[in-house]
């Protein structure tokens, strides 16, 4: 840059690539401050002036707004001034930071299950097997499931209790059915609806679920036919020689939260089981 202390807003415009409004704006906030010239009236801009340009944008690419940067910029106590407005800054980027956090990992969980449940149908997976399930902490909620899956996935009760405790959720919901034989009978019974959350639960919020063997099988389609993946369970589990426990606990890969179309739908069926 040739310094030659006065500059058109064109040419400082050109010189620090910055548009003309925004400079006018800078003006008229007092960011960056421009003379008027006595022979022809017109708007021209010091060498000091160009030079407040980068401070600007350096402050705008660490999220000060420009009410911001004038508070520090014209403070008396400029290290005060700073101090005060970066502390500020920190703690508000923290919890931006946190949230980004947050959805990211919803997005991709949600991904996760998408591309699982794609897996399954493609490859029309739903062998039954035995498997370690990884421990894990999951919010829960005891409530009496009178068989309406559908309200049960898509569960208004157990949404506003996530908002009650001040918790997020992420991942499948899952239900423990206190009993596979009402289950499969589609019969009324107590449930637990479980999930896993974004921040941390209290103590008496959470319930831990796997840490063990369990017997496990893929159900693609509506619920509605899920008893016939049971009693597949239950036959395979005899021919081998397990001996499975009185409850079980769905696990909703895809559902009416993903898509409507029922055929779509993917269900994790898990049991405890156990050598006869």
């Amino acid at each position: 840059m040739k310094c030659n202390g006065q500059y058109s807003i064109g040419e400082v415009s050109q010189i620090c690539n910055v548009s003309k409004k925004a400079l006018r704006h800078y003006d008229k906030m007092g960011l960056i401050n421009s003379e008027r010239s006595y022979t022809n009236n017109y708007r021209y801009y010091s060498d000091a002036s160009l030079l407040a340009v980068p401070v600007i944008k350096y402050y705008k690419q660490m999220g000060f707004k420009l009410e911001e940067m004038r508070e520090f910029i014209e403070g008396d106590n400029v290290y005060k001034a700073l101090k005060r407005s970066f502390s500020s800054k920190i703690d508000e980027l923290t919890k931006a930071q946190e949230e980004t956090r947050r959805m990211f990992v919803s997005v991709r969980d949600w991904y996760d299950l998408i591309n699982e449940a794609e897996m399954v149908i493609d490859h029309n997976i739903n062998e039954v097997a035995v498997k370690y399930v990884e421990a894990g902490d999951f919010l829960f909620q005891d409530q009496v499931y009178d068989n309406d899956i559908k309200a049960s996935i898509i569960n208004i009760q157990f949404t506003n209790y996530v908002e009650l405790v001040g918790n997020e959720i992420t991942g499948p919901v899952m239900i423990h059915f206190s009993s596979a034989k009402d289950r499969m009978e589609q019969n009324p019974q107590n449930i637990r609806v479980m999930q896993r959350t974004l921040m941390e639960c209290k103590r008496h919020e959470k319930v831990c679920f796997g840490g063990q063997m369990m017997i496990s099988c893929y159900h693609i389609g509506c619920h509605s036919t899920i008893g016939e993946t049971y009693e597949k369970m239950c036959r395979w589990a005899r021919k081998h020689n397990y001996v499975v426990g009185d409850d079980a606990f769905e696990r909703y890969v895809t559902d009416y939260w993903t898509t409507t179309n029922r055929a779509l739908h993917v269900t994790e069926v898990l049991m405890d089981v156990s050598r006869g």
